[in-house]
């Protein structure tokens, strides 16, 4: 379990941060991105969940994806390590495919009964809808930082698939939240002159 006895180290004060494991890295490294990325995330679900408070099932879903996000920062904040290596062969907390399993299913069930789409849709409509689309934004980005990330380091394949799953599930929930009729169309070419 972790225990935080106090928040201010001055261990960052020369532009480095720790991993999990005690390794040192600069602020600006591609994985100190990508957790940075996903924290912005679950940030941005804690702002939705202002509008879903009263929404029971919906917030206890969002509660367990910002869990999930934990999980998913803790496991990019132990690389993988070699047995022969330092801090190699210990057992480490990482995303599973039953969590990126789990957010499909809940794709699926809040899909049940939303008009199907005949245009791309502008993020707004309700407030609600608005914060789940920029959440969704920020998963994007943070997908796209541990892509990046994959292309030079070995990572666990459910981090990218969890966060593409992610958005699409904001996606969904903000269709949900706009249900019935408040999706925003976008209506191609509609603002040109001439």
């Amino acid at each position: 379990m972790v225990r935080i006895d106090r928040v201010t180290t001055r261990g960052g004060d020369g532009g480095e941060t720790s991993l999990a494991d005690g390794t040192r890295l600069p602020k600006n490294a591609a994985r100190i991105a990508a957790i940075g990325a996903v924290d912005e995330a679950n940030a941005a679900l804690g702002l939705l969940r202002l509008h879903t408070a009263a929404m029971a099932d919906l917030d206890a879903m969002l509660g367990r994806i910002q869990n999930d996000l934990f999980d998913l920062g803790a496991d990019l904040a132990s690389p993988e390590r070699a047995e022969n290596e330092p801090g190699g062969g210990k057992t480490r907390l990482r995303l599973t495919p039953a969590q990126v399993a789990r957010l499909e299913g809940e794709i699926a069930a809040l899909n049940v009964g939303l008009a199907p789409l005949k245009s791309f849709v502008l993020p707004g409509g309700t407030a609600a809808a608005a914060h789940a689309h920029l959440a969704r934004t920020i998963a994007r980005r943070a997908e796209r930082d541990v892509v990046h990330l994959a292309a030079a380091e070995t990572l666990n394949p459910a981090l990218v698939a969890y966060l593409n799953r992610l958005s699409d599930l904001l996606f969904v929930v903000s269709r949900r939240l706009n249900a019935p009729d408040r999706d925003v169309l976008w209506q191609p070419g509609a603002t040109r002159e001439g």
